[in-house]
Order: structure tokens, then C-alpha cells, then sequence
């Protein structure tokens, strides 16, 4: 059994792995929720960048035991583990990349400026978290999502720091691995959702055909709140996973 480290996206927090925490623990795994620099009770780090993030990520694995651990990541928490794996792959057992992608944007400036007006510029009209919440989630749900998913989706994202918010936007916008990806060498699950518009699935079955070994689950009629929105078929895709690789 394996440690497992669920780290969430940018609107989300620990609780958005409330389905996922106690069901892998059931299972004999040491299942555990990261809450990012900023996010719930988690210190800022100063720069906010790739470097200081994922190095926080590392002192965590380390005070779990060191031994290495399974990074599941959802949409940023997948970037973040993907970082992770490119500077201490020692430490990474295995990868579950979830809703997310190998770089933002594709490297495309306008996709990034327009991407961080459409998210900050509420905020600088003064809009706070919830409303932005309240519009924002509706439109990343699928056609089979659970209600209550979406519920929580609002709820966690409307608690978190304005503050943070704006530096989690931008550190998305530098986060490139896409030459990483034929190197990765530990074993790797994509999972996307059908219904998905932020992060395609086209996008996530191209990062899986480049990753060596790779498996790749397509979750029909999820969007992209993911461990959220079929939290049951999320699961089942992660144990079948753990369990096929022997982890």
C-alpha cells in the first residue's frame, strides 16, 4: 500500500478530496490532502512560484517518512505533480494526472492574458470569491455531475484568499513540462472527462501517448471538477490503477 498525496486545483482546497481521503484509506492506504500555499490554513510562500510551491510539496513527502509517494493531482494540483516529478523524481512513485495538462495554454501569450483578465479582473472589480465562485463552477460541470458536487465545488472555492487566488492564477500561466513528458518514468495514469472544456481530453490521451506506458481513463459525461463530479467512477479509475501497477 502506498502513500497518497491529493493536491487540488485552483479553485479548490483539501475538502475538494472528501470522497476520495476515507474511501483509499478503507483500502489500507495513507491517503493524504495537501492544502497549497495559501490555501486553508497553508502558509504563502515568498516568490510565489513553481520552485517555492513544489518545494513545499517535497518537505511534505519528507515528513510523511520520505519514502515516495503516488501524486494525484486534479488541474493545477496535475501541474504541480508533474513539477514535482521533474525536480525530485526520487520521491514520486507513481503519477495520477487528472483534468489538467502538460503546459498551460499550449504557450500561447494570448490564451494567458486572456485567461488571467477573465479570472482577476472580478476581483478588481470588486467581486468577492463567492460570486466568482457562483459563476465560475457552473460552467465546469458535466452532463452526468452530482449536484452536491458542485455544491462543494462553490463552497470551497468561495473560502479561499483573494490574495491567493491572484497568485495561483498567475503561477499557472509558467508551467511548461511538455519536453518532460517522454522522460517520465515511474508509472502514470491520465483521467479526463468528456465533457471537459478546460482541460480537453484530446489533451490529456496526447500527454498519455507521450508518456511511456502510460494508461488513460475517460470518465463519460464528467466536466472538469472531476473527484467532484463522479467522485464514485474517479475512485474506481484510481484503484483499479493502484491495484493493476501493485502500489
Amino acid at each position: 500500500m502506498s502513500t497518497l498525496l491529493f493536491l487540488h486545483g485552483v479553485g479548490g482546497g483539501r475538502a475538494a478530496w472528501d470522497r476520495q481521503v476515507p474511501y483509499f484509506s478503507a483500502l489500507g492506504h495513507r491517503p493524504h490532502a495537501w492544502d497549497q500555499p495559501g490555501y486553508g490554513g497553508s502558509v504563502l510562500v515568498e516568490p510565489y512560484d513553481l520552485e517555492q510551491v513544489s518545494g513545499v510539496l517535497r518537505r511534505l513527502i519528507e515528513s510523511l517518512g520520505g519514502e515516495p509517494a503516488v501524486l494525484v493531482g486534479h488541474s493545477m494540483g496535475g501541474m504541480i505533480a508533474q513539477e514535482a516529478y521533474a525536480r525530485f523524481p526520487r520521491l514520486v512513485k507513481a503519477l495520477v494526472l487528472g483534468f489538467t495538462s502538460p503546459s498551460f495554454g499550449g504557450g500561447s501569450r494570448e490564451f494567458v492574458e486572456k485567461f488571467i483578465a477573465a479570472r482577476i479582473a472580478p476581483l478588481d472589480a470588486g467581486e468577492g470569491m463567492a460570486q466568482i465562485a457562483a459563476r465560475l463552477m457552473p460552467t465546469m460541470r458535466g452532463a452526468k455531475s452530482l449536484p452536491e458536487g458542485l455544491a462543494q465545488a462553490e463552497r470551497i472555492m468561495s473560502g479561499i484568499p483573494p490574495a491567493t487566488y491572484r497568485k495561483a492564477v498567475q503561477l499557472l500561466t509558467t508551467f511548461d513540462r511538455r519536453e518532460q513528458l517522454p522522460g517520465i518514468g515511474v508509472p502514470t495514469l491520465l483521467i479526463a472527462g468528456s465533457d471537459d472544456r478546460t482541460a480537453p481530453a484530446p489533451v490529456l490521451e496526447r500527454m498519455a501517448q507521450k508518456i511511456p506506458g502510460a494508461e488513460y481513463v475517460l470518465l463519460q459525461g464528467c466536466g472538469h471538477l472531476g473527484p467532484l463530479d463522479q467522485p464514485g467512477e474517479f475512485n474506481q479509475a484510481l484503484r483499479g490503477f493502484l491495484e493493476r501497477r501493485k502500489l
